[in-house]
């Protein structure tokens, strides 16, 4: 009964104010409609039901909605320093920006990064440094059983696919790649005109939903594959194990999103919800999944083959260098995704606590491939927040051999970091289907700046090993990268980690790798 007292004196207050305003002024329409419009809206705040806010505080109540709506903008141009945003700082998407557009990417006066603070990193310059090399060395990826090897670049597209990234974005990536010479891996929804028409080099991936290459009732079907392997253009072949933002969960593309397009490029019918589920069915044994590899690489006609992961259990890794060894045959390379990366929508939960960083799971990988005499056919490929030089190097310190950036390519084809990727409503057209938004993102524009910060990027880093006196990335070295312990205590990568010698866990196991190695299975994914 109060309420409804309250809502008829509000109403009523409203028609008197709108009456005097009438009375007062010869341009009364001024002041009545906006305290009529005010009296209806606090009428409607009180009555309904769904926000508490509203209910006591009507009208006003609305500021704080506004507030939380503007809150990540506020936070990003006006409250960040240039040096602590998240998940990429302003000094990080500066450089990214810069060196996409061609201009000079340097900063005066010094670092503004706290250095005694635990947890920085530096890498070690040398007194004799070394001369640049004026051509950036690349990676043959390809094993003993591989057939046609491919030489990849130092930094590439990483797996990004048409239906998270617009038509325009994967275009101005692919044509990006193209004039540079590097890789874009396709993400696994499919395998697209727009990765095919600007004629880049591509690393074919798929998933769990086996996108442009399954059967009627979501199978692998080796038919397709074959078919769409053999392309020119594909230059590897990747099996999606995990992702870093989402590590052992699927993902749902929803009906209204499946329109005749991307329905073609998946294959999946129209309009109908897509699930891509959180398990393979091509394998579900270590050794089953050693010998898929196998037959990717078969199948695309002897065409590098590998796989990518978050690494989790170090057990259940070694199970999978167990059946490499004794199946006779491995992939040609692995990409560690850190827990850190992605770039599609996750729950935060798994965002936040699911999967190792990228620097352990770098480590484990090549530390067990080394440990059981592997690291030599075998490359790895870096994926989780690469944006600058400085990570390239620091990436390669700690195992890999080159690395895949999905965030800064973005960075460099307009995103703005503002975190809207999975609602339809990116602002630079990056990451929306929406076509209005999508014509934003000019492809003749982004695609040349693609292929600078590419340039650029792998130029800075090659830079920063020459001032290490290296001149070729398999000279990088553990006591080459230090991190800060405490204000008066650092200690390099060799000193804080273990690393295996080659065959060590053939021969002899170290106690702290001794009881993973004895209970890996080859035959069990046993945790």
């Amino acid at each position: 009964m109060t309420r409804i007292v309250i809502v008829f004196l509000t109403l009523l207050a409203a028609v008197a104010s709108a009456a005097v305003a009438v009375a007062m002024s010869p341009y009364w329409w001024f002041a009545a409609v906006p305290l009529l419009f005010l009296g209806l809206l606090s009428a409607w705040d009180l009555a309904q039901r769904r926000h508490s806010v509203l209910r006591n505080y009507p009208v006003l109540g609305h500021a704080r909605f506004l507030m939380e709506r503007l809150r990540p903008e506020l936070q990003q141009y006006f409250v960040e320093r240039n040096f602590d945003g998240r998940p990429f700082d302003r000094d990080v998407r500066s450089i990214v920006y810069e060196r996409a557009k061609g201009t000079d990417a340097e900063e005066p006066f010094g670092t503004e990064r706290d250095v005694y603070l635990p947890g920085y990193e530096f890498l070690v310059p040398s007194m004799a440094p070394s001369p640049v090399p004026k051509t950036p060395p690349r990676v043959r990826i390809g094993g003993p059983d591989c057939e046609r090897p491919y030489d990849m670049a130092l930094l590439n597209v990483s797996a990004m696919s048409f239906g998270s990234l617009s038509a325009n974005a994967v275009l101005a990536l692919n044509g990006g790649a193209a004039a540079g010479g590097f890789a874009q891996d396709t993400g696994e929804g499919g395998l697209s005109e727009y990765h095919l028409r600007p004629g880049g080099d591509l690393v074919w991936e798929i998933g769990t939903g086996y996108f442009g290459c399954r059967t009627r009732d979501g199978d692998f079907d080796p038919a397709q594959f074959a078919e769409k392997a053999a392309h020119d253009q594909v230059k590897c072949v990747s099996l999606k194990l995990s992702q870093g933002a989402k590590p052992g969960i699927g993902g749902v593309l929803p009906g209204a999103k499946v329109n005749a397009e991307i329905a073609r490029v998946r294959g999946v019918p129209e309009g109908r919800t897509v699930l891509s589920p959180p398990y393979h069915r091509v394998f579900s044994t270590p050794r089953e999944l050693v010998r898929f590899i196998a037959r990717m690489r078969e199948l695309s006609g002897g065409k590098p083959a590998g796989f990518k992961l978050c690494v989790g259990s170090r057990r259940q890794f070694l199970a999978v260098c167990k059946a490499m060894l004794e199946e006779g045959t491995a992939p040609d390379f692995i990409v560690v995704d850190g827990a850190e990366g992605g770039t599609g929508a996750a729950p935060l939960e798994f965002a936040d606590h699911m999967g190792a960083p990228l620097t352990e799971g770098l480590l484990t990988v090549h530390n067990a491939l080394v440990g059981t005499g592997l690291r030599d056919r075998i490359k790895i490929g870096a994926s989780g927040k690469v944006a600058t030089g400085t990570d390239l190097v620091k990436r390669m310190v700690q195992g890999a051999d080159y690395a895949n950036a999905a965030r800064a390519m973005m960075f460099a084809v307009g995103c703005i970091q503002a975190q809207r990727c999975h609602t339809n409503t990116c602002p630079t057209g990056v990451t929306t289907q929406d076509p209005h938004r999508a014509r934003a993102l000019d492809v003749g524009d982004k695609t040349p700046r693609v292929q600078r910060f590419q340039e650029a990027t792998v130029a800075g880093a090659l830079q920063i090993m020459a001032s290490m006196g290296v001149t070729d990335p398999a000279q990088l070295r553990p006591h080459m990268l230090h991190r800060r312990i405490d204000p008066v205590t650092e200690r390099s990568y060799e000193e804080l980690y273990e690393w295996l010698e080659p065959g060590q866990l053939l021969a002899e196991p170290p106690e702290s790798w001794a009881a993973d190695w004895k209970h890996a299975d080859p035959d069990r994914f046993t945790v």
